[in-house]
């Protein structure tokens, strides 16, 4: 008897985007395992269908991502009846979010398969197995989102820049990370803390500088879109000696 058609989808994913603009990189290495994997259960009825879904330089504690999206919209259409993943990390690393995901797997009466770790979603120790796996894959990603935050803080504390907007008074530093020092805007910076231990007001200062034309760090996305030029209410150097009160 020949077996049921069964529509096969491949979901891959790659946290960063480093190598992603190579022409074989990871999210083409997890598809060919998984058009392999088909191929090898084609007795079975299984076809890959043509659509891809691929994350690239998406995280996978949330499902804020465009493919798992559209993923998760053509299975609620009825248009796949298995996902095919390199391996369940690849799908999500959120043990909540799993839970939903199987829900919405059970009530469209779809299963999904790992290429590389062997289970059942149909029993119960093979639900045991996939939320083991998908615990120790939400574990790892928290280590190491703590292991990476310790690691800036270090970093902060040395005086190193670690990315972000540049604070008025400092220049983009080399390759030492180490902000250098940009004197006019220094003199700015120790102007506006002068002026606010006469006024004792953060209200009065922002009068003060606004009359005197004080705005904020003017810079230059890659883009070429202009950032900052802002007068003194919102100014970074005020929110920090209002933090400061």
């Amino acid at each position: 008897m020949k077996p049921e058609p069964k529509s096969c989808a491949i979901y891959t994913r790659k946290s960063t985007e480093n190598g992603l603009e190579q022409d074989f990189n990871s999210l083409d290495a997890q598809r060919e395992a998984g058009e392999a994997f088909i191929k090898s259960q084609a007795s079975e009825g299984w076809k890959l269908l043509p659509d891809r879904y691929d994350d690239g330089g998406y995280s996978g504690g949330s499902m804020e991502r465009p493919a798992l999206k559209r993923l998760l919209a053509d299975i609620a259409l009825g248009k796949i009846d298995v996902v095919v993943v390199y391996k369940i990390d690849r799908l999500t690393r959120s043990l909540a979010d799993f839970a939903r995901m199987v829900e919405t797997f059970d009530r469209h009466e779809m299963s999904f398969v790992s290429v590389t770790q062997s289970f059942n979603t149909t029993s119960s120790m093979g639900r045991l197995t996939l939320n083991v796996l998908i615990s120790f894959a939400q574990f790892e990603r928290e280590v190491t989102g703590e292991r990476i935050r310790d690691k800036i803080a270090a970093s902060k504390a040395k005086g190193l820049w670690m990315g972000g907007t540049l604070p008025l008074g400092y220049d983009k530093p080399g390759t030492d990370r180490i902000l250098k020092v940009n004197n006019g805007e220094a003199c700015v910076v120790r102007e506006i803390f002068k002026i606010y231990l006469e006024v004792r007001s953060v209200h009065a200062l922002e009068r003060v500088l606004n009359e005197r034309g004080v705005i904020s760090k003017v810079r230059v996305t890659k883009k070429g879109k202009t950032l900052g030029g802002q007068g003194a209410i919102g100014h970074p150097v005020i929110r920090s000696v209002h933090g400061d009160i």
